[in-house]
């Protein structure tokens, strides 16, 4: 089943997306105290830095373990900082099979870019991914996580979701008719284990509503 569970040190999401935005500084900041707080997954610490910490918790990312690189994409996900840094170290595990840095990894891409290759992989690993729970929780992170698209850039999220409602795999059926639910709050009477035609049918009524989403654009 889709979840937004980011595991025992979680935080909900509007009370993250508080502190999405923050002062860029990062003079003074002592680099010892910074990775011993990133290692211990303590945002809250690291929060008032500011955005100018990002580069370095980037470097000291790929310098980690795959144990310290979860802990770290963690805190990645809690500060909701857009980083170019952050993004290009997470994309380098998007495919890992060490399952707490993926899926760590995976929800926290959408919240430190908005680009496209971000969505893309997630729907990748949403429909083609061998591990049913990495597909579970890609489709998780294109629920919940992407919150920097604006509303055109939305457009190839659904698109891919849409595109998945045909998949032949039911798992994959069902989370992304999940994820549209969570996104629109419509489900366009899909249902994962109907029968083709009445599958199809319902497809052609979300391709309609994203000609309109398009059109009111």
């Amino acid at each position: 089943m889709l979840r937004s569970v980011r595991g025992p040190r979680s935080w909900p999401l509007l009370v993250a997306l508080l502190f999405m935005a923050a002062p860029a500084r990062a003079a003074g900041v002592d680099p010892a105290r910074l990775r011993a707080a990133a290692l211990a997954g303590d945002w809250k610490q690291i929060q008032p830095m500011g955005t100018g910490v990002l580069p370095e918790l980037a470097r000291l990312y790929q310098a980690s373990s795959e144990k310290d690189r979860a802990t770290i994409a963690y805190v990645f996900y809690n500060l909701g900082w857009k980083s170019p840094d952050a993004k290009r170290v997470l994309m380098a595990d998007v495919h890992t099979q060490d399952q707490t840095l993926r899926l760590q990894v995976q929800w926290a891409l959408g919240r430190v870019s908005d680009d496209a290759d971000v969505v893309d992989v997630l729907l990748q690993n949403m429909q083609t991914d061998p591990q049913p729970v990495f597909r579970d929780k890609a489709a998780c992170a294109l629920a919940y996580d992407q919150i920097h698209l604006a509303p055109a850039q939305k457009v190839r999220l659904f698109e891919g979701l849409v595109h998945a409602l045909d998949d032949d795999k039911p798992q994959v059926r069902q989370i992304a008719l999940q994820a549209l639910q969570i996104l629109t709050g419509q489900t366009k009477g899909f249902h994962p284990m109907a029968d083709p035609e009445s599958r199809r049918r319902a497809v052609e009524e979300w391709k309609r509503w994203l000609v309109e989403y398009r059109a009111n654009l």
